[in-house]
């Protein structure tokens, strides 16, 4: 029987113990997509204990506690902190089989230097050890991304967002991680949500632009591109929950536009149009840039409307959706294709039983003298465990270049979460492992190293060409 979460962890044959050592262990990190927050990164953000650094705002753990009927007080309440932490060892050890259970002793372990096993009877003194650290050197918010030898880090940023602390980054010499903005306009596509207005309102406000028309509104969009652009950013984000696409003019989206200006609710037809004008716009000037473009697609939110008007949004409460994105997702990417402004482009579905369509869907578009032009994005939100990353990457080795893929994220609001990286490079080892064992590929340590080395950094690298 194998230690548990030693030096082999998830690693169950030679070659793949050799190629984590060797190659992936110790690259550095791109995290070019993560909700960290460039204030607390700008100002080093110390945390007063292990709640605070470990359970705040993270709703994989609230999910887990609520399912141990834990209540709200002690997840999203007003709580005492250690009160909080105890729920939490009270819940880990029924984990079993869950990621968040390997991610927790992760985080203890190459953190904090903790190796006991996360429970109830060990909770005081991991308590004691973990927050003896926080109240020391070495524990603020850019200390865990030096320590997990990040070069990279992307928010997730709103277009009227002012990135006044991403300036003050990058004129900050004695951090030398690149912060970067990424551009995340969802709430100018959620044409007939309650706030549309007012944030076209602080679009026109920080754009300069007064907003009196549907041409206003994209030049405001483009400035804000630009904006970004000057700042680092190469990335755009958009979360689509449900992805419909209906050709349209300039014309119908200046109406429907014009429409919602004026208070009037658009009707279904009329938001697809205007959502699909919208995004093939935006995925011009993304193009026009060399951004990379992200979709993060069949997302259900929010579903639980008593505990969204309780808490409100990211508490927990959204879940897999089963909408069809086959037709959609060729109509957009070939709308933008036909006229050659089709930008690099990520592809994330949190529903597995889209990993075939977009495993292929990405082969219909490469090209255009960029290696992975068109990405299939790792496994996501709740497929990044052990069975939805080797699925992921199955699915893409079988009906793509998998050599070519850009590899991990984090997407987490969380500083201890970079240990995902090593989770996912130690499934990434023993896949390509097993494949040499059973003699489905050479091994020539070599090539598969360049493979490894590439999947776990250098793809991204060269992919973002992040300056």
């Amino acid at each position: 029987m194998k230690k548990f979460m030693d030096e082999t962890f998830l690693l169950t044959n030679e070659t793949a113990l050799n190629l984590y050592e060797q190659f992936a262990k110790d690259m550095p990190i791109i995290d070019y997509h993560c909700h960290l927050s460039p204030k607390e990164i700008y100002e080093n953000k110390k945390f007063a204990n292990l709640t605070e650094a470990w359970l705040e705002g993270d709703h994989y753990k609230w999910r887990l506690l609520r399912a141990n009927g834990v209540d709200e007080d002690l997840i999203t309440g007003n709580a005492d902190d250690y009160e909080k932490f105890l729920a939490w060892s009270r819940t880990v050890p029924k984990a079993i089989g869950n990621p968040l259970y390997h991610w927790t002793h992760l985080e203890l372990q190459r953190f904090f230097g903790i190796t006991d096993i996360f429970n109830e009877k060990n909770a005081p003194l991991i308590w004691e050890k973990a927050n003896a650290g926080l109240q020391g050197e070495g524990f603020g918010a850019r200390d865990f991304i030096i320590k997990s030898n990040v070069k990279v880090v992307c928010t997730t940023d709103d277009p009227t967002d002012t990135l006044e602390y991403h300036q003050l980054i990058r004129d900050d010499e004695s951090f030398s991680v690149k912060v970067l903005p990424s551009f995340r306009p969802d709430q100018g596509l959620e044409i007939n949500a309650e706030g549309f207005l007012s944030w076209v309102e602080r679009l026109g406000d920080v754009s300069g632009i007064s907003i009196t028309n549907f041409d206003h509104f994209l030049a405001a969009l483009e400035q804000r591109i630009e904006f970004f652009h000057s700042l680092g950013g190469r990335v755009s984000d958009h979360g689509i929950n449900t992805l419909l696409f209906e050709s349209a003019t300039k014309e119908e989206a200046e109406a429907i536009f014009e429409k919602a200006l004026h208070g009037e609710r658009v009707s279904l037809e009329e938001e697809k149009k205007y959502k699909s004008y919208t995004l093939v716009f935006l995925g011009k000037q993304y193009a026009k840039r060399n951004w990379a473009m992200q979709y993060h697609m069949n997302v259900l939110r929010n579903t639980n409307t008593r505990m969204f008007e309780k808490i409100g949004k990211d508490a927990g409460f959204d879940s897999m959706n089963d909408g069809l994105l086959a037709n959609p997702l060729k109509q957009l990417l070939d709308t933008l294709d036909q006229e050659d402004a089709l930008p690099k482009t990520v592809l994330y579905s949190l529903n597995p039983n889209d990993n075939f369509i977009i495993g292929t869907m990405i082969g219909n578009f490469q090209g255009g003298g960029i290696p992975g032009k068109i990405q299939f994005g790792t496994a996501w939100w709740y497929n990044d465990q052990i069975d939805g990353m080797r699925d992921q990457m199955r699915t893409l080795a079988n009906v793509g270049l998998f050599g070519q893929f850009i590899g991990m994220l984090t997407d987490s609001r969380s500083f201890l979460s970079y240990t995902r990286h090593e989770y996912f490079r130690r499934i990434l080892c023993n896949l390509i492992g097993e494949w040499v064992e059973n003699g489905e590929y050479p091994r020539d340590m070599d090539t598969l190293g360049e493979i490894v080395e590439g999947i776990c950094y250098k793809n991204a690298q060269e992919y973002f060409q992040f300056v």
